[in-house]
This record gives C-alpha cells, sequence and structure tokens, in this order.
C-alpha cells in the first residue's frame, strides 16, 4: 500500500511565502528528459504547452520504458503500454512521436546505468540551448540519477533546468533542504490546467490499478496552478574555453560597443563612482576594453585583465597608464594590492563558488581601507555561470569586510558599490 502523501495545502503554503521568480519559456531549442514515461507529464505539463506556443518544440529522452512500477506484471507488456500511453499523452501537449527519443535502460536501476545515460544523452544535448530534466535531489533514485546524468551531459552554453517529482508528495517543505534561491515557478491558466489533466489521465497503468502508484493524493500534487522548477548552474566555474569559442565567432560577443544595453550601463556604472577620480584601479574580466577606456579617463592607472580577450582590449587606445594582462580571477595579478578602485562588470558570477570566495579574498586584501569595490551582474541567467546576480549580490553585502554605498537595480542589471572598510 503506497504511503499517503503529504498534504497538497503545506506546499501551497510554502510557494504563496516567497516571491519566486518565472520561469522562462523562450528557452529556444529544449530537450526534456525523463527517467520513466510520466515524469515529463506530471511535472512539466504546463511548460511544454507554453513551449509549444512559445515556437520551441521539444524533443524528449526518455531513459526507460518504467517496466518495472509493478513487480507482478511482465515487464515487456506494461513497457509496450507505458510507452503507448506517454506517445498519447506527448500528443496532447503538443508533441510529435519523432520527436520521443527512448533509450531502454533498466527502470528502477538507472543509478547503475548513469554512465551510459550520460553518453546517450550527450550527442542528444550537444545543440540544445535548454535541458529540462529532473531535480537531482528528487528522493526517487532513477529521477536523481536523471538529473545528475543530464547536468553531465550538457554543455557549458546549455541552461539546465531541473523539476522535481517526488519530493511534495513525499516531504513537507520544513522537513527538506529545499534549493529556493534557484527555485522557479510557472503559472498554469484553467485551460492548461485542463489540458495537463487530460495528458496524465492518459497514464491508465499508473491510476487506475488497485495500488496505483498515482493515487488521488499524490495526484492532487500536480493539479495545481504553479509548477516548480530549480536552476541548476554548473559546479565548476564557466571554462575558459566556452569564452574563447565566443570571441572566435566574433571579436564582440556582447555588443560592447553596440548596444544601448552596454552603453547605458557604463554611463550609470560611471556616474555612481563615488569619487572623481582614482589613483589606481583593476578591472578583472575586462573583455574588449570598451569599459577599460572610460575608468582610464578617471584613473592615473589601470590595471585591466582577461584570460581570453586581452589582445583585443590592449588594442583600445587607453594610454600608457593603462596594462593588459593575460590573466582571471582568482589570480591575484588581476587584482593588485594597494588599488582604490576594483571594477567587476559580469563577471564574478561566472567564478565556481570556491574561486567566487578567493576572489572576494583578494579584492578584500588588495583595496586599501576607504576603496571602493563596483560590481554589476546581469541579472539574466548565464547558462555557464554556477550562481546568479542575486546570490552574489547578498554575498558581498553581507561581507563585513566591505560597507554598502550604493544599489541600483532595474530590469536587466544589478550594480552594486561597496567600500573596503
Amino acid at each position: 500500500m503506497t504511503a499517503p502523501a503529504v498534504d497538497v495545502a503545506e506546499w501551497s503554503a510554502a510557494l504563496d511565502a516567497r516571491d519566486l521568480a518565472p520561469m522562462p519559456t523562450d528557452l529556444g531549442r529544449v530537450v526534456v528528459v525523463a527517467a520513466h514515461p510520466d515524469d515529463e507529464t506530471l511535472a512539466a505539463a504546463g511548460l511544454l504547452q507554453a513551449l509549444d506556443r512559445a515556437g520551441g518544440p521539444a524533443h524528449l529522452v526518455v531513459a526507460t520504458d518504467g517496466e518495472a512500477a509493478y513487480p507482478g506484471m511482465p515487464p515487456a507488456e506494461l513497457a509496450a503500454t507505458r510507452r503507448a500511453e506517454l506517445h498519447a499523452a506527448w500528443a496532447d501537449l503538443g508533441g510529435r512521436a519523432e520527436s520521443v527519443t527512448w533509450l531502454g535502460l533498466p527502470d528502477s536501476d538507472l543509478a547503475a546505468h548513469e554512465d551510459a545515460l550520460v553518453a546517450a544523452l550527450r550527442p542528444l544535448l550537444a545543440e540544445a540551448d535548454a535541458c529540462l530534466a529532473p531535480w537531482p535531489e528528487d528522493p526517487h533514485p532513477d529521477h536523481a540519477a536523471a538529473g545528475r546524468a543530464a547536468r553531465r551531459a550538457a554543455a557549458a552554453r546549455t541552461h539546465c533546468f531541473g523539476y522535481p517529482i517526488w519530493l511534495m508528495p513525499w516531504n513537507r517543505p520544513d522537513a527538506v533542504a529545499v534549493p529556493w534561491a534557484s527555485a522557479l515557478v510557472h503559472r498554469l491558466d484553467d485551460r492548461a490546467r485542463a489540458a495537463k489533466a487530460a495528458a496524465i489521465g492518459r497514464f491508465v497503468s499508473q491510476t487506475a490499478p488497485d495500488e496505483p502508484i498515482l493515487p488521488p493524493d499524490v495526484l492532487a500534487h500536480f493539479a495545481g496552478d504553479r509548477e516548480l522548477f530549480f536552476r541548476l548552474p554548473p559546479a565548476d566555474g564557466a571554462p575558459l574555453s566556452r569564452f574563447a569559442e565566443l570571441y572566435a565567432a566574433d571579436p564582440d560577443p556582447w555588443g560592447t560597443r553596440s548596444r544601448w544595453y552596454e552603453e547605458r550601463k557604463r554611463a550609470i556604472l560611471l556616474a555612481c563612482l563615488p569619487r572623481q577620480r582614482y589613483t589606481h584601479a583593476a578591472e578583472p574580466g575586462c573583455g574588449t576594453g570598451a569599459l577599460t577606456a572610460a575608468l582610464a579617463a578617471r584613473c592615473d592607472a589601470v590595471t585591466a585583465s582577461d584570460p581570453v580577450s586581452a589582445e583585443l582590449a590592449r588594442g583600445e587606445p587607453t594610454g600608457e597608464h593603462v596594462r593588459v594582462l593575460d590573466a582571471a580571477l582568482p589570480d591575484p595579478a588581476a587584482v593588485p594590492r594597494g588599488v582604490d578602485l576594483v571594477v567587476a562588470s559580469e563577471v564574478l558570477y561566472y567564478l565556481s563558488p570556491t574561486d567566487l570566495a578567493a576572489a572576494t579574498d583578494r579584492i578584500a586584501e588588495s583595496l586599501v581601507p576607504g576603496g571602493d569595490l563596483v560590481v554589476v551582474h546581469w541579472r539574466g541567467l548565464p547558462a555557464e555561470a554556477p550562481q546568479g546576480a542575486a546570490e552574489v549580490h547578498r554575498l558581498l553585502r553581507g561581507d563585513p569586510r566591505f560597507a554598502p554605498l550604493v544599489e541600483h537595480r532595474d530590469e536587466e542589471f544589478l550594480l552594486d558599490v561597496l567600500r573596503r572598510r
């Protein structure tokens, strides 16, 4: 007999208590990974409908046939049934039969075949802009293995998101570590909820037996007007090869000289500098040098650095008081000791947590007392970044070595000015 599910109201209250960012639907080419037929429908049918309406039809990869759900049923028979159920549900959600790939790995033993799953997923994810997969911390071992494998197989440029399945039916929100900082929510209107319910209804093998896998109290967790997702950032910092790839394709991949966003960001940054002039500024991650040139007009000396684009930055007409080095944080060369200004524009969130801590230590050690740290974060979700703007913002604002001076927020970027105590 299946244990009773946790009351839906507890999770509704937990979601209501938090102002969660919306799950994006403009994700481009999306690959959805499921451990079993029905995972994607239970957890993400509303989002899948939104992706279809946005013109980005998803490709679905199903790791197992779910053939071990009922030990007393012949596995081949159950596998065939569940494949047919999934194709019917997938069609209800706007998917096409040819956009489903079956891997046929063993149900209830996916963790032992995780490396094989990674190998199978890698070519399927090679061109994906985004990947949806089971949350790697989901309490079902197959779901956890599928989530880990998808994250391992995805390219650095691919946005990865995890969808929980058994998190809510099996756990109370105050009894499990939920990564709310990386949580996103997709809201379903009445039409989407009805379509999701119809798609779930296709899985008769899971809902109709005397002891169903999905009894009514479990299904209630998937019948609401919200779907929960977690961003799955890379564990390590963004690889330099990714930036080298971008610069090889375009010498100004972020449009630092042509986009209004970049011009406006520079103007606001310069306007937020507390002092008219500085003795020595450090600018790690200087990119093409567009900001370096602007800082050169306000500083007696500038040490700029970038591990990939330093040669491009050296081409800026900045003057002999500007040095551009091939270095990356947390390399001490990127922030020399004795500087009175450090400007880190859209760079810190690309560092691994360990490197971010080391870089923060280096900045604190190198800034003279009373020196200023200016940090800018794009408020989007860089696929390669282990953390987002809000996380780095909170970390620096909570560091006792720095006193907050200025905070600028708008829908595109977040800017902080902090002073070394």
